[in-house]
């Protein structure tokens, strides 16, 4: 996490006919600040970016994408239909290659008024202009596709960060399970290492998209929801099941009790869901107690999930299945973690390796 937080602040409050009340508030981390964007009009009032409201709606329930998904293709866009009308430009039939090879230029230099992009997040922007051009072109608004040859520039590959077996141990033994909270604790870090799962996806979790019970037929099963509400099937491990069922029995009933009822899975000490940033603190103090001094995060353990999975044994494609990517190349990124670990493997396994 990083160490630029919002410093505690008091709030004092005057209900009628009460004496003043004293609320801290918790620091957290502060969201990262959206790029400025470029001096001009609204573009959702521009005739481009009339065009592109409907794009927008296309995205969000025709594909069924996130809710931050469409959020970020709104203001990649945006910037994109800013820098047209300073171009003159108004309508889609309009555009040119050059046009976009302009754009895609002052995304990366800053020119278009707008701060620079990295590489990864200028690629993620030309990825969204190359998707509405050429829905622009299906819905006839267009003759022509002119971004069909613009290509995102190539960011640099970046792997996963990954702990070892015996640091996920360290840190899943250093929490006490003698109060409800704790028990909580326990079952969630339990839960996000056994299943990959997103923190969004598991603070999201009601306690009916469990099924602990172990079926003849194999493991006991998670129910999770995704990116654009994606449903997947996920197994639980042994620890994780006693871990959720130790909650289940001790734990969440005294903090269900001190809410107004929920179907929330993970509660908060008030007894409504518990938070994302809640569930990171959990992760993190629970690093700090098992001496983990690298930064770590429940991404940290998803990414663990899936190394120590390949590292295993287990096929690209399961892992694919599990962690609930939309294409396998996204998971591929975890293999370069483990080549090592496979040339080993094959140094020692393969019958013609070595001389």
């Amino acid at each position: 996490m990083s160490s630029d937080t919002i410093g505690p602040a008091t709030i004092r409050l005057t209900p009628v006919g009460s004496v003043p009340a004293t609320i801290r508030l918790t620091p957290v981390e502060p969201a990262p600040a959206a790029p400025p964007a470029p001096a001009g009009p609204d573009p959702a009032t521009l005739p481009m970016g009339k065009h592109l409201a409907t794009y927008l709606q296309h995205l969000a329930v025709e594909r069924g994408m996130a809710k931050n998904t469409v959020s970020a293709y709104r203001r990649d866009l945006y910037r994109y239909v800013s820098f047209l009308h300073t171009q003159d430009v108004h309508e889609p039939s309009q555009v040119t290659l050059g046009h976009l090879t302009s754009f895609a230029q002052a995304v990366r230099d800053g020119a278009d008024g707008a701060a620079p992009l990295s590489a990864r997040s200028a690629a993620r922007t030309i990825v969204a202009v190359r998707g509405v051009h050429k829905f622009w072109e299906l819905e006839g608004l267009a003759p022509t596709n002119p971004a069909v040859d613009l290509h995102p520039p190539a960011p640099g590959r970046r792997l996963p960060k990954a702990i070892s077996v015996e640091q996920v141990t360290a840190i899943l033994d250093s929490v006490s399970i003698e109060t409800s909270a704790g028990l909580r604790d326990k079952a969630i870090l339990e839960f996000l290492y056994s299943t990959g799962a997103r923190i969004s996806e598991a603070v999201g979790l009601d306690v009916d998209d469990l099924h602990l019970e172990r079926p003849a037929s194999g493991p006991a099963v998670v129910r999770l929801f995704g990116k654009g509400s994606k449903e997947r099937i996920v197994p639980l491990g042994s620890y994780a099941i006693d871990a959720l069922n130790a909650y289940l029995v001790r734990g969440r009933p005294e903090l269900v009790a001190k809410g107004k009822g929920t179907a929330a899975l993970f509660l908060n000490q008030r007894g409504g869901r518990l938070s994302r940033q809640s569930a990171w603190s959990v992760l993190t103090k629970a690093a700090e107690r098992a001496g983990i001094e690298q930064d770590v995060s429940p991404h940290t353990l998803r990414h663990s999930f899936a190394t120590h999975l390949l590292e295993g044994g287990a096929d690209v494609r399961v892992v694919q299945e599990l962690l609930g990517h939309a294409s396998v190349t996204t998971t591929q990124v975890y293999t370069l973690v483990t080549a090592d670990t496979l040339r080993e493997i094959y140094a020692a396994a393969h019958p013609r390796a070595h001389n």
